[in-house]
């Protein structure tokens, strides 16, 4: 959708109007000079005595008219970035409505486009303010629906219940190990994930860095005398690794790592049930690691061969029994709504299916077209379901998972995420995953060791944030690992001084 926006020259305004477009529309192209534009949007930002007032008109090729307006009293002492992002809102406010009454489409979320809802929640219950408030804020002034605010309400609540001393864990560090192999990359991912098969030379020279950085990043948390909270093996499928290579990295996480026993929760994905064998599961449990995601996604057969999942439906409960049999007994599945050729019905059956095994936690995650995908360079070939399906599917599995006893206690929202919804991780009581919750909420410093993995430096007093990642080529990392290491070091020794 091509429209035409006047009364806008500031440049840090263009990406939120383009942000809120992208909501209604399949793409949004901003135009600032008149021309061939199915819509024409123009604004008037005025600003006095600490008040700004924001007029908006949006207008069709029929002539049709919409209109909206927002005013906001700034505090005398806003300025800089602070002050820039009231305006932003303000205007984000504006176009949302004008776009909101021309589409008749209203988004649950308001003018939020971020990754993370609740953190924005925890920062302000943290500033002092009252539930109360907090509740009217996202209302008022970001339009928030009551069932999206009720929806952060019960998942801050249930954080806080998991974890207690949620603000006060700046101080510990939690640590994410990133294996990039996969036995075949899905249509959806932009995951750093390679086909394992003819790459074992790629994997045994990734392991001789893994272990490094693992031996380094564990002296020096040791010498510094801070404390892991949780570690949380990803990838790509940490599982496709073999069994002794397994073994092997999880003794060094056992030597190198601080009070190892002390952790509060270790995590392996082993998401793609082919990779998962008895000796694999038998290495779990020689380190006391109980806590995997074995993923189905859909339990639909055709549906997981167009995706490019190689196992089958039948594997997937064969695999979650014999883990469940070798006690394994916090599991995480994944389910996946919107993806192609699947509608309510193929998702009901999904529901139906997962009752059947009754896992500890399940994620319902909603089709995202990330940029980088497969599936969005060929978007053509996949057909997705309407955004009402969409709203439906994600109702039903509200509503299973309240029925069978499940609660929400995380979610975070992507860009081109289907129907603007949300993904949202539900567990049975004490079975929530630590590590979701400290990645989501940025409540503290998460290492990321490994091929492809992010860290986030947390300051354990101010909050900024500093990212780093490594490299997710296997080569450069293999070439470059003693760097990286050196380079977080460096991050870290700053940032707890």
């Amino acid at each position: 959708m091509r429209i035409y926006i006047k009364g806008i020259e500031d440049e840090r305004f263009y990406r939120p109007l383009t942000l809120i477009g992208n909501l209604f529309f399949e793409e949004t192209e901003l135009c600032f000079t008149k021309g061939d534009t199915p819509l024409e949007a123009e604004f008037f930002i005025e600003e006095e005595n600490g008040m700004i007032s924001i007029a908006g008109t949006l207008q069709t090729e029929a002539g049709q008219q919409f209109h909206a307006k927002k005013q906001k009293q700034l505090p005398e002492e806003l300025e800089g970035k602070e002050h820039l992002r009231q305006v932003k809102n303000t205007l984000s406010y504006v176009y949302l409505t004008l776009l909101q009454e021309y589409t008749g489409i209203i988004q649950k979320w308001g003018i939020l486009t971020g990754i993370r809802p609740t953190k924005l929640y925890h920062k302000k219950r943290q500033e002092g303010m009252s539930e109360e408030a907090i509740h009217r804020m996202f209302k008022e002034e970001y339009l928030l629906s009551e069932e999206k605010i009720q929806l952060m309400k019960q998942i801050v609540q249930r954080q806080l219940e998991v974890i207690p001393d949620l603000d006060h864990l700046s101080n510990e560090v939690s640590i994410y190990v990133g294996i990039p192999f996969c036995p075949t990359k899905c249509a959806y991912c932009t995951f750093p994930a390679y086909a394992i098969n003819g790459r074992q030379g790629s994997v045994t020279s990734f392991l001789g860095g893994l272990h490094y950085e693992m031996r380094e990043i564990g002296r020096w948390l040791k010498e510094k005398g801070i404390k892991i909270t949780t570690v949380y093996y990803g990838g790509g499928t940490p599982t496709s690794i073999t069994a002794e290579e397994m073994d092997m990295l999880y003794e060094e996480m056992v030597e190198s790592f601080p009070d190892v026993k002390n952790i509060r929760e270790i995590t392996v994905e082993a998401g793609r049930p082919d990779t998962i064998t008895k000796e694999k599961l038998e290495v779990l449990n020689k380190y006391k690691i109980d806590r995997i995601s074995i993923n189905p996604q859909s339990y639909i057969q055709s549906t997981l061969k167009a995706i490019g999942r190689h196992h089958t439906v039948e594997e997937t409960i064969e695999k979650f029994h014999l883990a469940r049999s070798m006690g394994m007994n916090n599991i995480n599945m994944d389910l996946i709504i919107g993806l192609p050729g699947e509608g309510v019905e193929e998702f009901d059956y999904t529901l139906a299916e997962s009752a059947k095994l009754m896992p500890e936690s399940i994620t319902v995650h909603t089709l995202s077209f990330k940029r980088a995908s497969e599936m969005t360079k060929n978007k053509h070939k996949y057909k997705v379901a309407s955004r009402e399906e969409i709203g439906t599917m994600m109702d039903h599995a509200v509503d299973w998972t309240n029925e069978h006893g499940y609660a929400p206690y995380y979610l975070y929202r992507q860009k081109n995420i289907l129907g603007n919804l949300e993904n949202v991780g539900y567990a049975q009581k004490g079975q929530d995953s630590i590590y979701n919750i400290m990645i989501m909420e940025e409540q503290q410093t998460i290492i990321g060791i490994g091929c492809g993995a992010a860290s986030k430096f947390v300051h354990p007093e101010t909050r900024k944030i500093t990212q780093f990642a490594n490299p997710k080529d296997p080569k450069s990392y293999n070439d470059h690992f003693e760097h990286y290491t050196t380079e977080k070091i460096n991050i870290m020794e700053e940032l707890f001084n």
